[in-house]
């Protein structure tokens, strides 16, 4: 079977980074084309815009969206509807609404859309899934800690609304909770902690529940020392306490370590896409995402110092 041809948009730090290798990787995709307005791919034909793009090269069969959510759902609409399959960088969207629409059009045209938790697909994730399935869960904490200045250098639109702030690497978090534990969770209260010359938070403390009462508790934190990053879940199981650290990278139980393997996090998520394409399937999960609305729709806001790259 021949390669999926396809392009990326938007080539920036994460499509560098993460997008483009994996795809130069995996011999099930052939890199035909990229779109995006300051940056370009060696070796492939660039353009400036998404529908110049498509214009073009009709035979692009699927296209990576690698940009800031609040931009992405144009792209993506003018992609469904040329009949391109489309992988949708996290979050999906920028609003609920938009990726209900999204998912409506990827049905009518008969193609794959595909919402990718990449730390859904860290190599410890699937173990700490599986230990949890049969156990009796009396508590869970999450520290998602990390420092903004390296990890999210001169990236302005993150600060904007709709640009989620400390809820960008914060969704991830949520991306594992939802895929991991045996039972749902919602929100009842939350703190937003938004510097004064932003309009998205830098920090967020939530507490979720189960329907029987089990707390959840979430420390996302932007103001960290790169020394002090964190990236941990702890659950408290009847079978010990469970911590998936490193960002779903590593699993140890009571101390013993359980899981710790080298992040693969973007080449399964395209080896996956690349199956739900040629299997004509369509992969669609909100559930972060609705969480992050609910913090929204909850959370009261605190106004702290201004700050500054």
């Amino acid at each position: 079977m021949n390669p999926i041809s396809i392009a990326v948009v938007g080539v920036g730090k994460i499509a560098r980074d993460q997008h483009l290798p994996s795809i130069h990787n995996n011999p099930g995709y052939r890199l035909v084309a990229a779109a995006s307005r300051h940056g370009s791919v060696d070796g492939v034909e660039n353009f400036t815009s998404i529908e110049d793009m498509l214009a073009a090269m009709p035979e692009i069969e699927a296209v990576s969206l690698c940009m800031p959510p609040r931009v992405r759902f144009d792209a993506a609409h003018k992609a469904l509807d040329a009949g391109k399959h489309v992988f949708l960088e996290k979050p999906p969207g920028a609003t609920l609404s938009e990726v209900a629409i999204l998912e409506a059009l990827a049905k009518e045209k008969n193609v794959t859309l595909f919402t990718s938790w990449h730390s859904r697909f860290g190599p410890a994730v699937e173990p700490a899934r599986a230990f949890l399935a049969d156990k009796t869960i009396s508590r869970v904490d999450i520290l998602w800690n990390e420092d903004v200045r390296r990890w999210h250098p001169n990236q302005d639109w993150i600060w904007e609304a709709g640009g989620l702030g400390v809820f960008d690497p914060g969704i991830n978090a949520l991306s594992i909770m939802t895929h991991i534990l045996p039972m749902p969770v919602f929100v009842i209260r939350s703190t937003l902690e938004i510097p004064e010359n932003r309009d998205a938070p830098i920090a967020a403390q939530i507490d979720f529940q189960s329907a029987s009462g089990i707390p959840v508790t979430a420390d996302m934190d932007w103001r960290r020392q790169s020394s002090d990053d964190r990236w941990d879940i702890i659950v408290e199981t009847d079978a010990g306490t469970m911590i998936l650290g490193n960002g779903g990278a590593r699993l140890s139980v009571d101390g013993v370590m359980r899981a710790d393997e080298q992040e693969t996090e973007y080449p399964t998520l395209y080896a996956r896409f690349h199956d739900l394409v040629r299997s004509g399937r369509s992969e669609v999960d909100v559930a972060p995402l609705r969480h992050i609305a609910d913090i929204f729709m909850l959370g009261s806001r605190k106004t702290v110092e201004a700050f500054h790259d």
